[in-house]
């Protein structure tokens, strides 16, 4: 849905930093998708309401699209946020 494509999972010789780099692009790249789908929706409905286009439709889709990718974004934040406390709560 973002866009991400993942990694091949069997390179066992992957450093905890090169990891972490693609972790972090992965994450940037993402982020990038989900403002991109906001960037647009606004654009499409700026134009609906100055009347340079007149597809209703297209606007509502973008704009419902946008809006799920965003509240998929919020979800997935609240679940890592959610798993960090629960990885500090362990005791090792």
């Amino acid at each position: 849905m973002f866009g991400i494509v993942p990694k091949a999972q069997n390179n066992l010789s992957m450093t905890p930093a090169d990891a972490q780099a693609d972790f972090a692009a992965d994450l940037k790249q993402a982020i990038a998708a989900v403002n991109h789908s906001q960037m647009v929706s606004d654009q499409k409905t700026e134009a609906l309401a100055k009347g340079k286009i007149d597809d209703l439709h297209d606007v509502m889709i973008t704009a419902k699209k946008a809006s799920i990718t965003l509240q998929t974004s919020v979800e997935i934040q609240s679940k890592v946020i959610e798993s960090y406390r629960e990885i500090m709560r362990m005791q090792v």
